[in-house]
């Protein structure tokens, strides 16, 4: 299996966590034991890169390195304005020849920049969308999200949410079963879909991580029984309004919400990982019924499941 060669731009100043996120994740990803993702990091003008915190990164690779990527990744920068037409033109480039082309956070700016978000729905930190939207009339922006796809192109908000456009591309490639099994290993949260809030207006509570994030693993171990909001309350030992509060602060979505979306991706690695009746995925991942099953899936990804095992398979077939 050939591997899949993502270059990350790194755009002066870059962000450093920004610029972490790629490899960190697709370099996690293993397919038949080998790894899946061949991550390089480039630049304008290889050498010194200046970094948004104020310090140097080396960076040897020049933009070469886009001609023969399978993905290209912008990073986020601190100059969102007169982008280097080196980069804005290898961009174009590679869009024009069919490659994947992605943004984390300000690297939006970019990407608008080569012309790639005119007439396409797009995001970006939520600080800078309002920025992005003045300066861009022609794309269609989506303020509140964490990452968009539109065709090939796919943008992100800010910080983290890198971290689930990534999460969301391995498994568009390689299935949710591979992308959650790297967001365990990278002690992340598992794939969250992209049209979830940014929570931008949500304050954390100090006591963050410590209530929820016990419970969320206790629902994650038991998603095939009858969880209740009564059932997670009490296993964090709070009310169910306290409970509720304090897991919207954390997960952006309420207890309920967040508990289907785990259930619905618990269906989906048993249908790209196994080939279990449809009733018997239903009842493993808490969905109930085929029915159930059917329902959910087909509002969050528009395929039935029998669909869905048949184009995200990733059980050979024997000759």
């Amino acid at each position: 299996m050939p591997l899949h060669r993502v270059a990350v731009i790194a755009p002066s100043p870059v962000s450093l966590f920004n610029l972490a996120i790629p490899e960190l994740l697709f370099a996690k990803v293993q397919v038949e034991g080998r790894p899946a993702y061949e991550v390089v990091v480039c630049t304008p003008e290889p050498g010194p890169v200046a970094t948004t915190g104020g310090l140097d990164l080396y960076v040897g690779r020049g933009l070469d390195a886009v001609e023969d990527a399978d993905t290209v990744l912008v990073a986020g920068t601190g100059r969102r304005y007169e982008a280097d037409p080196r980069t804005v033109a290898a961009v174009g480039a590679a869009a024009a020849r069919g490659v994947r082309i992605a943004s984390i956070c300000s690297g939006a700016f970019v990407l608008a920049e080569a012309g790639l978000l005119d007439g396409r729905s797009a995001t970006t930190y939520w600080e800078l969308a309002e920025e992005l939207r003045r300066r861009y009339p022609a794309l269609d922006l989506q303020g509140d999200v964490l990452y968009v796809q539109d065709g090939n192109v796919m943008t992100s908000s800010g910080y983290a949410a890198g971290i689930d456009l990534c999460l969301h591309i391995i498994r568009g490639d390689y299935g949710a079963a591979a992308a959650n099994a790297v967001a365990r290993q990278a002690l992340v949260a598992p794939v969250r879909p992209g049209g979830q809030t940014q929570f931008t207006q949500t304050p954390l509570p100090a006591e963050r991580g410590v209530v929820c994030a016990d419970t969320r693993g206790w629902a994650m171990r038991n998603l095939d029984k009858p969880l209740t909001l009564t059932d997670l309350a009490r296993h964090a030992g709070v009310s169910v309004r306290t409970l509720t509060r304090r897991f919207h602060a954390e997960s952006g979505v309420s207890p309920l919400q967040w508990l289907l979306h785990q259930r619905v991706e618990r269906a989906k690695e048993l249908l790209e990982t196994t080939t279990l009746p449809m009733d018997r995925i239903a009842e493993a991942s808490g969905l109930g019924s085929a029915d159930s099953l059917r329902a959910h899936l087909v509002r969050r990804t528009g395929l039935t499941p029998s669909a869905y095992r048949a184009a995200f398979t990733r059980l050979t077939t024997a000759a």
